[in-house]
């Protein structure tokens, strides 16, 4: 069923379906007569030879330069050119096809001012699969995603490159090929199609659907571990999460509890310390914490999404234009640093977890470095330095990008959000979480294939998946292909879907 784009429902799980899983979709009816109606009041304001930005004059330092008659329709063309200035790799298809989506439902607003044949060649580009090559590197997060979003105006131009059935062509060849016209650019519709935080906004509602993918993993993880170590749940109580109020750390303790239940640790019948370390009494109060963090980024982007991310901004009911700051990145870059953060911390706690299943004089009773040949062997005392090295590179980029503005275009743009700076950071904060995640269920199947009790339905399930992809380390093997393994599966989240058939969700 195709999403349809009205400019107020997108949510990160329908941006996903369009991004990802190449979901159709709709402009919704209302909307097209939105944009109509915006782009004739627009017409007549070009006809009175109204002042407006952007539109019959120059951008950033040459606002106050006013164009001429002739000048106004070239000059979108021009524009596209100049800020098309990116560098580097190109953006994955799906950040592409997902800042795409969320141009369609800005102008679905009829708060733009572009024609509505703009905004219809985007949407048969997504349809179609015609996909722009787009550099990933280039957008300071405010203007909007300028430099990237241009590359994608190209193609309303004929010009630039697209991906289109597995190839990456001419923009003219590929949209040629998949029966698209090329409806060229006119006042407005350049600005009206790059002027908005789009491509990190994207990227960052992708992030969070696989961040929350990722934390219920990290459950998951924490389960097998904590049985493996004999812990102590009285700290898993939902009651004791409850009282204290933080709505994260009762979903996450629920989900640990959830998972080890029917085991002999969850029913009483092993002897447990008193009172565990903090790795392992606190872990919903730290999962929790990245949970509610989650909760509110998510409600930002979903803001995002739906919200009119234009400059200027056009009111036809009032016959009214406003040029703002509507594009600043700010609002999403903020609580997506601290999203680089959340993961940073669940990821530390997973390697402290880790380190316990490996160290003799904490693991109760393992072998150390969980072989049963120590001293020969040294089991997975180097997979703990590969999840370290993985740590530190995460919190060098956990540093926060919303606070390194540098001024641009001649201190005119002289707070800029660095929003894609945190988008394309908080990825590669992500990739080594994958990595490290691996290595503690690698070392938790480990230390459960030495116990000899019942362990918990959704625990057991993890370790049967796991044990699909990793034999045992009977003895030393080399442990890379391993750690590769064990990321992607993470990745490709078949543990999570597993446990969550045999105990539920873990929402």
């Amino acid at each position: 069923m195709a999403v349809i784009l009205d400019g107020s429902k997108l949510t990160l799980e329908k941006l996903v379906r369009i991004a990802r899983e190449n979901e159709q979709v709709s402009l919704d009816s209302a909307a097209l007569g939105r944009i109509h109606k915006c782009r004739d009041m627009l017409e007549r304001k070009i006809k009175s030879r109204e002042i407006m930005y952007g539109v019959n004059t120059g951008i950033g330092e040459f606002s106050e330069i006013v164009l001429s008659d002739d000048q106004i329709e070239d000059f979108q063309k021009y524009l596209i050119y100049n800020h098309a200035a990116g560098i580097g790799d190109p953006a994955p298809i799906e950040y592409v096809r997902g800042a795409m989506a969320g141009r369609i439902n800005v102008h679905a607003h009829g708060n733009s001012g572009c024609r509505a044949i703009i905004t219809q060649t985007l949407v048969e580009m997504l349809n179609k699969g015609v996909t722009p090559f787009v550099c990933q590197k280039g957008s300071v997060g405010a203007s909007g995603d300028l430099a990237p979003m241009s590359q994608v105006a190209l193609l309303l131009l004929g010009e630039g490159k697209a991906y289109y059935k597995g190839e990456l062509l001419p923009g003219k060849e590929a949209l040629d090929r998949a029966g698209i016209p090329v409806p060229g650019l006119k006042a407005r519709d350049g600005l009206a199609t790059i002027n908005g935080s789009n491509l990190l906004t994207a990227m960052s509602a992708i992030f969070l659907y696989d961040a929350n993918r990722f934390f219920k993993q990290a459950e998951i993880a924490a389960a097998m571990s904590l049985e493996a170590l004999k812990a102590n749940l009285l700290p898993y109580r939902p009651r004791l999460h409850e009282v204290r109020g933080f709505k994260g750390a009762v979903r996450s303790a629920n989900s640990i509890l959830k998972l080890v239940k029917g085991g002999d640790l969850y029913e009483g019948k092993l002897q447990c310390k008193v009172q565990d370390a903090y790795s392992m009494r606190s872990t919903p109060q730290v999962i929790g914490a990245a949970h509610d963090a989650l909760k509110y980024a998510r409600t930002q982007v979903e803001i995002e999404l739906n919200g009119v991310g234009d400059n200027p901004v056009f009111f036809p009911d009032e016959n009214l234009q406003l040029s703002g700051a509507n594009f600043q990145g700010s609002p999403v870059s903020l609580p997506m640093d601290m999203m680089s953060a959340a993961m940073t911390m669940v990821c530390v706690l997973s390697e402290r977890r880790m380190n316990r299943l490996n160290n003799p004089a904490l693991n109760v009773g393992l072998p150390a470095f969980l072989t049963k040949g120590a001293g020969m062997f040294s089991g997975m005392m180097l997979s703990q330095y590969t999840a370290d090295m993985q740590i530190v590179e995460q919190r060098i980029l956990s540093a926060p990008a919303s606070v390194q503005s540098i001024p641009a275009a001649a201190d005119q743009e002289d707070f800029v959000s660095m929003g894609m700076n945190t988008a394309i950071k908080n990825f590669q904060i992500l990739d080594n979480a994958y990595g490290i995640l691996g290595i503690e269920l690698m070392a938790a199947a480990q230390a459960l294939d030495f116990r000899d009790f019942k362990f918990g339905r959704g625990v057991e399930k993890a370790k049967e998946v796991i044990r699909r992809h990793v034999d045992f380390l009977d003895i030393d093997r080399p442990l890379y292909e391993d750690h590769i393994t064990m990321k992607a599966l993470v990745k490709s989240g078949e543990i999570l879907e597993a446990v969550e058939n045999t105990v539920g969700s873990l929402e």
